[in-house]
C-alpha cells in the first residue's frame, strides 16, 4: 500500500509543479516539490519502506524507491541544477545527464485513490499520536499502550492492514479495546476511530501540570496582548493591511495552541 501511495503522490505532485510552471509561479513550483520531498518522500516513505526492504516486497519497494528518487531529481533540477547533476550522476548508471532527461509524463490513471485514503489515515494518526505525546512530554523512545474506544469497518481495516508501521512509527507497543477512554488518557480523534492513550504510571502528572500551566499562563499574556492590540481602534486604522492580518493569525494560533494545553491540563487533573 505505501508504494502506491507514493506513486499517486508523485503524480499530483506532479501536476502541481507543471501548473506552477506553466503560470510562472515558481514560488508556488519550490512549495509544492518541498512539500512532497521532505514531507511526503523522507518524512513518510523512506520510513515506511525500510522494514520491507528485506522481506517478500524487497524487489518492488527498491525499484519503487529507485524511480521516486529519479522523479525528485527531475523535477528539483530546474531549481537546483548542480546538486541533483551531482547525485544523478551519483546515484546510477545513467545514459546521460540529467539536463537531458525527458520531464515526467504520468498519467493520473496512475492515482490510486483508496491506497491514498489509507495511508493519508495512517500519517494523519501517527501524526496525532506523536502530537499528544509532545504534548504532555511523554519520553521519545517510551512505547505505550493505547486503547480504541471506536472503530468503523475502514478504520479497522486501515490499522490491520498497517499495524506494524503505526506503531513502529508512533512507538506503540498494544493495542487494546474498550467501550471509553481510560481516566486522564490522552484521546486521539481519526476518520472513522476514537483512541486514546492512558497516561496514569506514564509520566509524572504533578510536575507536568505545573509546567503546562506556566506555559498557559504565558500563553494568556500573549493573547491578551494581541487582543488588546487588535481592539484598538488607532491600531487597526493605521497599520499596514498585513501587519494588522499577522496579528489575527497570531491570535488565531495562539487561542488554538491555549485551547489544547488546556485540555491536555484537563485530562492529566483528572489523574491527580
Amino acid at each position: 500500500m505505501p508504494q502506491f501511495w507514493i506513486i499517486g503522490e508523485t503524480v499530483r505532485t506532479l501536476a502541481d509543479v507543471n501548473d506552477a510552471l506553466e503560470n510562472f509561479r515558481f514560488d508556488q513550483a519550490a512549495d509544492a516539490l518541498y512539500k512532497f520531498v521532505w514531507g511526503k518522500v523522507c518524512d513518510w516513505y523512506v520510513e515506511f519502506a525500510k522494514p520491507l526492504f528485506d522481506g517478500d516486497l524487497a524487489t518492488e519497494t527498491r525499484a519503487t524507491m529507485a524511480w521516486v528518487l529519479d522523479q525528485c531529481m527531475i523535477l528539483l533540477h530546474p531549481m537546483m541544477p548542480f546538486i541533483t547533476e551531482e547525485l544523478w550522476a551519483t546515484t546510477g548508471t545513467r545514459q546521460g545527464l540529467i539536463v537531458h532527461a525527458d520531464w515526467p509524463q504520468l498519467s493520473s490513471e496512475l492515482v490510486d485513490a483508496a491506497a491514498m485514503q489509507e495511508m493519508n489515515w495512517v500519517t494523519g494518526l501517527i501524526d496525532a499520536i506523536r502530537s499528544a505525546r509532545a504534548q504532555v512530554h511523554v519520553p521519545v523512545g517510551l512505547k505505550l499502550d493505547i486503547v480504541a474506544t471506536q472503530m468503523d469497518a475502514a478504520a479497522e481495516g486501515a490499522w490491520n492492514r498497517n499495524e506494524t508501521l503505526i506503531k513502529r512509527l508512533a512507538r506503540i507497543d498494544s493495542l487494546t479495546r474498550a467501550d471509553a477512554a481510560p481516566k486522564g488518557a490522552i484521546t486521539i480523534p481519526a476518520e472513522g476511530a476514537s483512541f486514546a492513550i492512558p497516561l496514569e504510571g506514564v509520566i509524572d502528572i504533578a510536575e507536568e501540570k505545573a509546567r503546562l500551566q506556566k506555559t498557559l499562563d504565558k500563553l494568556m499574556k500573549e493573547i491578551g496582548g494581541l487582543k488588546g492590540r487588535l481592539n484598538n481602534p488607532a491600531f487597526v486604522a493605521s497599520a499596514p493591511e498585513e501587519v494588522v492580518d499577522e496579528a489575527r493569525a497570531n491570535l488565531e494560533a495562539r487561542e488554538d495552541e491555549a485551547a489544547q494545553l488546556k485540555a491536555a491540563f484537563d485530562r492529566l487533573a483528572e489523574i491527580g
